[in-house]
């Protein structure tokens, strides 16, 4: 290949990668891997686009080429790192970030990366070890001293969580991360701490600074269009809506696919808890917030007109692969429980693929599933724009729970509610109530949830509270911040109404 021919292909190659193009980028680097087959970096770019496509087994021989071409790049090797983190392969996350390390003895990224993994998965020891050879390194290292920190709230000493947060909140970090996240990090201990307005006041200083960070009005345009889109969808469906589609997809047409349910409700509501318990079953496999619906089933379905039953099927199969390929062995039989928040607001999508469905949805007090949404550190998008002021949290709990109020009007679909309140107040009536709606039987292994939680990575930001007993802290925690909560308790009064909520 012509040098001149070479350039242009990896410009292309690259833009395709940069715009999700996945099918049009691999061809390219498959050719340019052959042109220049010891450039690490091609390898690596090859298994982004081999990945996008969900061809894992290409992505791993990809990122392998890399690793063996660039293992003393620790920059690259980390990279590499965090893709296999955000595929949900802590494992090889771990490995890669390791061998980072130990390619560069004085690189911080990557041993906060691996502290920030053996933490997710409870490892509170081994971060703090990893956490300490940053620090040894560097003592004024901005992500050192936060995550030191955060081990300190994780092992309920607040007293020196607070004093390490202070400190590097007048140390001014420039680490643009650190700089907002300390601040979350510290109204947490505050709130523990029963110092609630200034908790608000931290919070509010974060929330500027993410603000700062990004055009935050074109990401709330955005999203306001897409909810109303869904919103106005949703009412032109007649209420025999599921009828109609199951005469387009009857049941005869329908390729086998495991057992499945839906998990949803506003974020914060106690999905996470639900799933848990769950998860506990010997014949339940539940998902914490897995990709598969966001990033394939909804685009793939939106990409064309054609719902006929040959292709629906193959939307079915293809997203029950996608969750299989995330649990790995052992799923074989089990119910399949997708707990995923957000896109409760497509339930008309879900339904209208998988007719069988049944869906569970919680509920919690909107009062305090707001406040808990106005704690949360999460990273910014379209729709977690809506977390950084209680207007804008009230738009989105309105959004997503008048869908829900729509959809569970609409017979010929199984659906039941349950509240977290229930849950907190009688762990175990509760969970044989919403472990009988899905035809299984109470097992005993359940009541010791948390025991399994700790063993195993999860995603949801509130991974740390599920690996304890349930706790009842936060039922009513909404009644100490309710003047911060007064200009909007005007437009959760209804839904507290319809959800039984005085």
């Amino acid at each position: 290949m012509k040098p001149i021919d070479y350039q242009a292909r990896l410009h292309d190659a690259r833009q395709y990668l940069l715009s999700h193009d996945f099918t049009r980028a691999l061809p390219l680097y498959e050719k340019l891997t052959r042109a220049n087959p010891g450039a690490a970096v091609l390898w690596f770019e090859y298994g982004n686009a081999a990945s996008g496509l969900h061809r894992m087994d290409l992505a791993d021989e990809a990122w392998g080429k890399a690793l063996e071409l660039g293992a003393r790049n620790a920059e690259l090797v980390g990279m590499i790192g965090h893709r296999y983190q955000s595929l949900r392969q802590p494992e090889r996350a771990r490995s890669c970030f390791g061998l980072a390390a130990a390619a560069d003895p004085r690189a911080i990224n990557p041993r906060i990366s691996l502290a920030v993994l053996l933490e997710q998965t409870h490892q509170i020891d081994a971060a703090r070890a990893a956490v300490e050879e940053c620090l040894s390194i560097d003592p004024r290292d901005d992500q050192g001293r936060y995550f030191s920190a955060v081990l300190d709230r994780r092992e309920g000493k607040l007293a020196e969580a607070e004093t390490r947060l202070r400190d590097l909140i007048a140390s001014e970090p420039r680490h643009p991360y650190v700089r907002y996240a300390c601040r979350y990090e510290l109204a947490q201990v505050l709130d523990r701490t029963d110092r609630y307005d200034e908790a608000m006041l931290h919070l509010g200083d974060a929330k500027a600074l993410v603000r700062g960070l990004t055009d935050t009005r074109l990401l709330i345009r955005g999203y306001d269009q897409g909810a109303e889109s869904a919103r106005r969808f949703t009412e032109s469906l007649p209420k025999d809506i599921l009828q109609t589609w199951a005469g387009f997809f009857p049941e005869s047409k329908r390729q086998p696919i495991p057992r499945l349910a839906f998990l949803g409700g506003h974020p914060r509501s106690g999905t996470t808890l639900l799933e848990q318990i769950l998860d506990a079953h010997p014949d339940v496999a539940a998902l914490d917030e897995p990709g598969a619906f966001i990033d394939f089933l909804q685009p793939a379905f939106q990409k064309s007109k054609d719902h006929s039953s040959a292709r629906i099927n193959g939307l079915r199969q293809t997203y029950i692969q996608t969750l299989l390929r995330e649990l790995g062995t052992g799923a074989e039989g089990r119910l399949l429980v997708d707990k995923n928040p957000s896109p409760t607001a497509r339930l008309p999508l879900w339904l209208r693929v998988f007719p069988e469905l049944q869906v569970i949805i919680a509920l919690r007090d909107p009062r305090d599933v707001l406040l808990s949404c106005y704690f949360q550190n999460i990273p910014l998008n379209a729709v977690n724009v809506n977390f950084l002021s209680f207007e804008r949290l009230a738009r989105h709990y309105a959004d997503l729970m008048d869908i829900w109020l729509a959809v569970r009007e609409w017979p010929g679909f199984r659906w039941m509610e349950t509240r977290y309140e229930d849950t907190v107040a009688d762990m175990e009536k509760e969970g044989r109530r919403v472990t009988g709606f899905l035809s299984l039987t109470w097992h005993e292994g359940q009541v010791r949830f948390h025991e399994k939680s700790r063993q195993k990575q999860m995603y949801s930001p509130t991974y740390q509270d599920v690996t304890r007993p349930v706790y009842s802290r936060s039922v009513g925690r909404w009644h100490a911040y309710e003047k911060h909560l007064a200009p909007i308790l005007p437009d959760l009064e209804p839904y507290c109404r319809k959800f039984g909520y005085s």
